[in-house]
């Protein structure tokens, strides 16, 4: 099973806490995300990351700007690789 196509991105958060936090405000926004263990092509301290399509990112950043919720790093699968966007 693939957990990231290309054209998904993936933000990192800093904690759990915070990844719980983002996941709870963009569900209430009804935004089609998906809560996935961090690829391994990427490093994190935190063990879980949020999946989405990348033509939700500036929906995606206001809403957890909004939230008070601080991503950490946002990633595109772009040609089977990973290209860091923030």
């Amino acid at each position: 099973m693939v957990l990231v196509r290309d054209g998904d991105c993936v933000a990192i958060f800093h904690s759990i806490h915070r990844v719980m936090k983002a996941e709870k405000a963009l569900k209430a926004k009804s935004l089609e995300i998906l809560s996935i263990p961090v690829p391994r092509q990427l490093s994190s301290d935190c063990g879980l990351a949020i999946r989405f399509r990348h033509e939700l990112l500036s929906e995606v950043e206001a809403v957890l700007l909004a939230g008070e919720v601080e991503i950490a790093e946002v990633w595109l699968k772009q040609d089977g690789a990973f290209v860091r966007l923030k």
